[in-house]
Parts: C-alpha cells; sequence; structure tokens
C-alpha cells in the first residue's frame, strides 16, 4: 500500500526513458519485429529498446507492456464501487476487500465514502455475488456505480506531469460483445498480462498457441479496429512519471443535458476517463470524471474548467483526491 507521492521515480528517469514512455503509449506496429521498427523511430537499437522496457516495468515505472483489451467488449464487465470504512477499521477493511480476485484496483480517497474500488467479473451475476460477498465480510455497504455511458477513455501521460495529451472524444456506448471463440480466448489469455519483451514477440506468442505468427498479428489487427483492443503499448504508473495529484471529480449535471455535455467534458486535457453513471441515495451526482496533475492546484484548476464548461446544467460537485493506492492490478478475462 503507497502513497502517490511515495511512488514518483522522475529522479531515475533519463531523456530518453522520458521519450520512450511518451512515445510507446500505443500505436505500437504489429510488424515481424516491432521493438526494432520503434527502436529505430526512438535512435534505439532493438536490443536496447527492450532493455529499457524490461527495466522500467522492474522499477514500477511502467505497469505493463501490451494489448488494453476492452473488457466488455470481451463479454465481460466491471463496476466502480465505494464503502464508508470507520478509521479504525480501515485497515482491517482494505485486507478484506483486496483478497476478493474480483477487485482489481482500490484506493483511498478522501470523502465520507472512502474506499472506492473496481470489481471486474464474467457477469452481472458474479459482481453481485463480489459485493455480497464484501458486505458479508465486512458489514459494511456497497454502493455500486455501474457505468452507463462512456465519453472517454484513453489520455496520454507526459512525464513530468504536466501538459497531459487528451484526444478528441465522442460520447459511445461500449457495443456489443464480440462472439469470441476457444482460439480468441486463448490469443487474449496469452497477451493479456503484456507481450513477451523478445526479438520476435508475436512469434514467440504464436508457438505457445501451435499457430503461425500472422494468425496472431491479423487477429490483433482485426479486435483493434473493431475496439476489442483499445490500443496496443505503454500503461504508465501515472505517479510514478510525476502525476502526484489525481482527483475523481463527480458532477450533479441535468439528465437532459448530461449526455451531450459528458462528450465536452471528455475532451479536456487532464481528463483521462469520463463516464455517466447512477445517482444513489445521499449521492446527487451522475458524471464522472477522472483529472491528474502534477500536484493539486492544476487539477482543482482543472476542475474550474469542468465546471465553467458545464454551467448552469451543473448543481453542485465535489473531488475526492486519491491519498492511498490500496490495490492496483489489471483486469483480466
Amino acid at each position: 500500500m503507497d502513497t502517490p507521492e511515495a511512488l514518483t521515480m522522475l529522479d531515475t528517469l533519463d531523456a530518453l526513458d522520458a521519450r520512450l514512455i511518451d512515445r510507446l503509449q500505443g500505436g505500437f506496429p504489429l510488424v515481424s519485429r516491432p521493438y526494432a521498427a520503434t527502436g529505430r523511430s526512438l535512435g534505439l537499437g532493438e536490443d536496447g529498446l527492450i532493455r529499457r522496457l524490461r527495466a522500467l516495468l522492474h522499477a514500477g515505472v511502467l505497469s505493463r507492456f501490451g494489448p488494453m483489451y476492452q473488457i466488455e467488449r470481451l463479454g465481460g464487465c466491471f463496476v466502480l464501487a465505494a464503502l464508508a470504512a470507520p478509521e479504525a477499521r480501515f485497515d482491517e477493511v482494505a485486507a478484506a476487500v483486496n483478497a476478493l480476485p474480483a477487485v482489481a484496483h482500490n484506493y483511498r480517497r478522501e470523502h465520507r465514502l472512502n474506499m472506492w474500488f473496481v470489481l471486474a467479473a464474467d457477469s452481472a451475476a458474479a459482481i453481485d455475488a463480489a459485493r455480497r460477498g464484501i458486505e458479508l465480510v465486512t458489514g459494511l455497504e456497497v454502493n455500486l456505480f455501474p457505468k452507463e455511458r462512456e465519453y472517454f477513455v484513453g489520455m496520454r501521460f507526459q512525464v513530468g506531469g504536466a501538459a497531459p495529451v487528451g484526444a478528441a472524444a465522442g460520447a459511445r456506448r461500449a457495443g456489443e460483445p464480440a462472439v469470441l471463440s476457444e482460439d480468441d480466448r486463448r490469443l487474449i489469455r496469452a497477451t493479456q498480462a503484456g507481450l513477451p519483451l523478445c526479438r520476435y514477440p508475436y512469434r514467440d506468442i504464436a508457438r505457445q498457441l501451435g499457430w503461425a505468427e500472422a494468425e496472431v498479428t491479423a487477429r490483433l489487427a482485426r479486435w483493434l479496429e473493431q475496439g476489442v483492443v483499445r490500443r496496443i503499448g505503454a500503461v504508465p504508473n501515472h505517479y510514478a512519471i510525476g502525476y502526484r495529484a489525481n482527483g475523481m471529480a463527480v458532477f450533479d449535471v441535468a439528465d437532459e443535458q448530461v449526455d451531450a455535455l459528458g462528450a465536452q467534458l471528455g475532451g479536456l486535457d487532464a481528463v483521462s476517463h469520463c463516464y455517466r453513471r447512477p445517482r444513489r441515495p445521499g449521492w446527487p451526482y451522475n458524471l464522472f470524471a477522472m483529472l491528474h496533475g502534477s500536484e493539486r492546484p492544476a487539477v482543482l484548476a482543472a476542475v474550474d474548467d469542468a465546471r465553467a464548461l458545464l454551467g448552469e446544467a451543473c448543481r453542485g460537485h465535489e473531488v475526492l483526491f486519491s491519498s492511498r493506492i490500496l490495490k492496483k492490478t489489471g483486469l483480466r478475462l
């Protein structure tokens, strides 16, 4: 369990590391020797790039490197959840929540609802079973905030924690789950933890599966086009590269305007995720956005920008800053 401040590792990165992290958050090529092709664009040899990626992963500067799957398109589901843990029991409750395999991420946030986590499973029934299991063990109510609409996912984090790079965002639904064959599932299981760090990563995967290399790259290319894979590349630990302040901003926006305004909110540079979620008793907020900056004033300035954009349609808001990382693992099939 770490504080965001403890994870900043900027002093350990050189200029080439920084350029590598900034450039490799997407667009990794589907060619036979992708590290060689990418290394040339960075002025690095193939083996040099592989060594640097391995070192950045080992140090925790990168969380993973490989395909980013859209879990809902794979037939799974994930739900944001929160509970109010009494301070005297906080660590005990966190341990109980983290012990559940369905819990992928867990953060302490500065709010009455002070523990926020993601439940990931292969069905809504399994999500509900996980919720009931946590309530049984802890004696605390778990509030579920399922995604109703996705406006934006995908900010690229720049080393240093300043001037994050957003992208044009359009309100969209996740789409219907893809129809997956057993071979599809085998490929997902072989790649969801990341790509091999070797000269021929796709050939290495193909050999594991008993396939031709071209079959691996063709399926990944098709999934990129269909949105089953969001992107192929690096996932930085944003705390480690300078984003010390991370706040979940929540807004109470008029229902008839939330979709149009949510799409605009997702276009702000500081936003990495933006969703519509349901209101709950005592929780009037229906628009959620994750905001990131090098320090809290930068995040609060971004919240001011968001509030100005939402205008009179916004009847209230709060910012829940992250203060501890309690658990962080990937969402897996």
